[in-house]
């Protein structure tokens, strides 16, 4: 046996010095190539081409180098080491205990319950009256007065009503906060511009020019332009006092209904706008006058007084007062305080706009109880396209706001699920209560 292993490793012996001068060669080529990486490629025949030593590719990638320990680092946008910059601030993070979230959710419902009765009792005091006059549902129509007819309201105050009264007009299913609608509207010609930029043209279409009948030709201009202004509600409501309250000195009131700030910074007559006071007996316009003929109203203490105007660009565009003519006066145009409030479009399809309002009396109810309040609409909005609801509103305020329930139902709802989940967490925490870990290892461990 001796000797066979003997035989077999003297002819095994030749091989493997062999292979150990061939791994031997191929290290020293490579780290002779290592230090020489320029040199051309190594290859080498005698030594298999598992050990040819293959050139290093070079990098192209930059190093970036790091700081040295001694140096001060440059950055300069390093927030300052303060606990509130680095957040280190003490944080207190409360151990919700099933006895005092059960306590606290008691305490809310206590709190909020009786809020909710007491601004009912002053939602209470608001006094409101509603009546439908125009729908295209027939069964919701209080009284009938459709599509160009002239109506008379009346309505029996059953309560005193204390002033400030206000008037509203209130339509529904009409979608003012439609994006369509919202910027269909030019607020640079509304500001007294008498020319349109490309994008005022785009978003006043269709409602941007028209054509008159009977001239088919000319393209009149629309100003102003757009959805918003050439759907303005045109009803005209009108008051009519009895001789009580002639006496009394009670009027609707419909000027100061729009915001300040609109009237001062939103809405100007056209650049070029002119009027002028003149003799209704011999008033004419002519000359650099473009009124067809004098304008005629009535002051506070019943005169008859008359005016000639001047609008720019006249015989190519259609202003507001010729839109809605006999309800836009052509003195006032879109400072018209009833078109100001409603180019403030609604964010709701049921909304409400003020028209008017009468006044506080100091002594007295402005309004007593048992007397009535008549008005005549005069009624030229149409309802049935949309199918809409127009209702007339005559309501008192209180300190929060008009007669509506939302905000002490939100108040009850609120306290009562709190009471409920408080009163429900704590008899379960006192038949079947829940073993809590001990307090001292519930601590917050910082980083």
């Amino acid at each position: 046996m001796n000797t066979f292993l003997g035989a077999l490793h003297s002819l095994s012996a030749p091989q493997n010095e062999s292979s150990q001068s061939r791994i031997s060669q191929a290290v020293e080529d490579r780290r002779d190539f290592e230090d020489n990486p320029d040199k051309p490629e190594l290859e080498h025949k005698t030594v298999p081409e598992t050990f040819i030593a293959q050139p290093k590719p070079k990098s192209t990638r930059k190093v970036k180098m790091s700081t040295p320990q001694n140096e001060e680092s440059q950055q300069t946008r390093r927030p300052l080491d303060t606990n509130v910059r680095q957040q280190r601030m003490n944080a207190w993070i409360p151990i919700l205990h099933p006895i005092y979230v059960s306590l606290t959710l008691i305490a809310i419902g206590a709190i909020f319950i009786p809020l909710g009765i007491y601004f009912q009792g002053i939602i209470d005091t608001v006094v409101e009256y509603k009546v439908t006059y125009d729908s295209y549902y027939e069964n919701r129509i209080d009284i009938n007065c459709t599509l160009g007819k002239q109506c008379t309201i009346e309505i029996d105050v059953e309560e005193d009503m204390n002033g400030p009264i206000l008037v509203y007009y209130e339509i529904e299913n009409f979608y003012q906060n439609h994006r369509e609608y919202e910027t269909s509207r030019d607020d640079a010609q509304l500001l007294g511009a008498t020319t349109q930029t490309p994008l005022a043209e785009l978003q006043c279409n269709p409602l941007n020019k028209l054509k008159k009948k009977g001239d088919n030709e000319t393209e009149y201009a629309l100003n102003p332009c757009g959805l918003i202004a050439n759907t303005f509600f045109n009803d005209v409501i009108t008051f009519v006092p009895t001789a009580a309250q002639v006496t009394a000195e009670l009027e609707m009131i419909e000027e100061g209904i729009a915001w300040q700030s609109d009237l001062e910074y939103k809405f100007r007559q056209p650049d070029g706008f002119d009027f002028e006071v003149c003799d209704c007996n011999t008033c004419v316009c002519d000359g650099d006058w473009s009124c067809d003929e004098p304008y005629e109203e009535t002051d506070k203490d019943g005169n008859k007084v008359c005016y000639k105007y001047t609008y720019p660009n006249d015989d190519t565009t259609q202003y507001l007062h010729e839109t809605y003519k006999g309800i836009i006066s052509p003195l006032k145009g879109v400072t018209d305080e009833h078109f100001v409030v409603w180019m403030r479009i609604a964010a709701m399809p049921t909304f409400r706009k003020l028209y008017g309002y009468f006044e506080e009396n100091m002594d007295n109810p402005t309004v007593a109880a048992g007397s009535k309040l008549t008005f005549t609409v005069d009624s030229n909005w149409i309802v049935t396209g949309f199918k809409g609801t127009k209702t007339l509103v005559v309501t008192t305020t209180s300190a929060l706001g008009g007669k509506s329930n939302a905000l002490q139902y939100s108040f009850w709802a609120v306290g009562g699920f709190c009471a409920a989940a408080g009163l429900f967490f704590g008899l379960k925490h006192l038949i079947k209560p829940r073993k809590l870990a001990h307090e001292k290892y519930l601590k917050y461990k910082p980083e």
